[in-house]
C-alpha cells in the first residue's frame, strides 16, 4: 500500500473534519473525506486506542483451559516492573513479587549500560498467537502498567510505525522515540522485506538507546516458527529482529465470538439507509465506492477519516476484487474496531468478503482478523436496527 498523492483539505487535529461534513440531518459520507494528518498528530496518537484505554492486566480474563494466557499475564507484569529499574519499579514491588525470580531477570534486560553499547540479551517480548486471544489487550495493559509518563512510552500498529517513519524521516523518528522507555508495536508484520529492513534498523537504533520493546505477531503463515521468527527470503533481518525479543506464545479461541450468538445477517438497503438517517453522526456509503475511495487516501489517514463517526452504514457489500483493496479494507476494519464503531451492512456477509484464494494465502491472518472484528462490530450494530 503506497502513499497516495491525492489532494487533501487541511484539518486541525482536535477539530471536526471539514471535508465530508454532512448537511444538517444527512449522514456523513466517508467517500467525501480525505483528511490531512500532521506528523505531530501521528506522534501524539501513539497511545492505546479507545477500545483499550481501560485495558489492564486485572481486566484480562484468561481462559482456564489455556494456561499460556495466565502465564502471559505473569510474565508481562514482571516485564513492566523491570522497566522501572531499581527503586522506580512497580510500586511496592507487587509485580516483581508475583513473578518471583523471573522479575530479576527482566530487570537485567532493561538495565541501561554505559555509552551506546547494545545489551547482550533480548530487550523485548513478542506475543505470538492467533487472532482474538487478547494480545492487544495484554499489550495495552503493559503500556498502562509501565512505570513511565505517557510521553515516554509509545503504542501503535506496525503500519502506524512505518507511517511515522515516512512522515518524520528515519533520523527524526529515532530522535523522537529514542528517549522513550517503552515502544509497543501491535500486529507486527513480516510480509514485506522493505518494511522489515526499515523497522529492523529502527529497532536496533532504539534498543541501543535503551528503549524496551513489546510486540504482537501478525506474520506470514508458515513463516513463523513455534516461538521464533523465520522467513527464508530475508532471514538475516529476521534473525536481527528476533534477537531483540523473547517470544511468548498465547493459545486460545477468538474471544470476540466465544459463547456469543451469530452476527446478524446483512440487512436490505432500505433498512441500512433508514438507520443511517436516524442515527446521529452515522455515515452512509456504497461499499464499492468506499473501496475505490480507500485507494485515494493513505492508510495512515483512515483513523482521521473516521473522526466523529458513531456508526458506519454500508450498502451493497460484495467480495473485494483484489489483494491491494483487501489489505486497505483490513486497515479500515482495524481503525473502526479500535474506535468501537458499529458497522451495519446490506449485501454479502463478512465471511464472503475475501476469496478462498486470499484466505489460503500469505495474508490470511489479516483477513481472518478483519472478519472477526467486523463481525463483532456488526453484532454491536444490531441495537441500532432495534432502537
Amino acid at each position: 500500500m503506497s502513499p497516495s498523492t491525492t489532494s487533501e483539505s487541511s484539518t486541525a487535529p482536535d477539530s471536526p473534519p471539514i471535508v465530508g461534513s454532512p448537511a444538517a440531518g444527512a449522514p456523513i459520507a466517508l467517500t467525501a473525506r480525505a483528511p490531512h494528518v500532521p506528523a505531530d498528530r501521528l506522534v501524539a496518537e501513539m497511545v492505546p486506542p479507545p477500545r483499550f484505554g481501560a485495558a489492564r492486566f486485572d481486566t484480562y480474563l484468561p481462559d482456564p483451559n489455556q494456561p499460556s494466557q495466565a502465564e502471559a499475564v505473569t510474565v508481562l507484569r514482571a516485564f513492566a516492573a523491570g522497566l522501572g529499574g531499581g527503586a522506580s519499579a512497580a510500586p511496592g514491588g507487587k509485580a516483581s513479587g508475583k513473578a518471583g525470580g523471573n522479575a530479576g531477570g527482566m530487570k537485567r534486560w532493561f538495565r541501561r549500560g554505559g555509552g551506546s553499547t547494545a545489551p547482550s540479551g533480548p530487550r523485548g517480548v513478542y506475543l505470538d498467537g492467533g487472532y482474538g486471544v487478547g494480545k492487544t489487550h495484554l499489550l495495552a495493559s503493559l503500556w498502562h502498567a509501565a512505570p513511565a509518563a505517557p510521553e515516554f512510552k509509545a503504542f501503535g500498529t506496525f503500519v502506524e510505525l512505518t507511517n511515522l517513519v515516512g512522515a518524520l524521516g528515519f533520523q527524526q523518528t529515532v530522535q523522537t522515540l529514542g528517549g522513550h522507555r517503552l515502544l509497543c508495536i501491535d500486529e507486527f508484520e513480516l510480509d514485506d522485506p522493505g518494511d522489515t529492513v526499515l523497522v529492523s534498523s529502527l529497532l536496533s537504533r532504539l534498543v541501543e538507546q535503551g528503549v524496551a520493546l513489546a510486540a504482537t505477531s501478525n506474520t506470514l503463515p508458515g513463516k513463523l516458527g513455534e516461538g521464533r521468527f523465520a522467513a527464508a527470503d530475508f532471514l538475516r533481518e529476521i534473525q536481527g529482529l528476533s534477537a531483540h525479543f523473547r517470544p511468548l506464545r498465547i493459545d486460545g479461541e477468538d474471544f470476540r465470538h466465544r459463547g456469543l450468538p451469530q452476527a446478524p445477517a446483512p440487512y436490505d438497503d432500505e433498512t441500512v439507509t433508514k438507520v443511517a438517517y436516524r442515527t446521529e453522526c452515522a455515515s452512509l456509503d456504497d461499499f464499492p465506492s468506499l473501496l475505490d475511495h480507500l485507494s485515494q487516501v493513505h492508510p495512515s489517514r483512515y483513523g482521521a477519516m473516521c473522526d466523529g463517526v458513531r456508526a458506519v452504514c454500508l450498502t451493497g457489500v460484495e467480495p473485494v476484487p483484489d489483494q491491494s483493496t483487501a489489505l486497505r479494507l483490513v486497515v479500515l476494519a482495524d481503525r473502526l474496531y479500535d474506535r468501537e464503531v458499529p458497522v451495519l451492512v446490506s449485501g454479502k456477509p463478512f465471511e464472503e468478503l475475501f476469496s478462498e484464494e486470499m484466505l489460503k494465502g500469505g495474508y490470511r491472518k489479516k483477513y481472518f482478523r478483519a472478519i472477526s472484528r467486523l463481525t463483532a462490530l456488526a453484532r454491536d450494530a444490531k441495537e441500532l436496527v432495534e432502537a
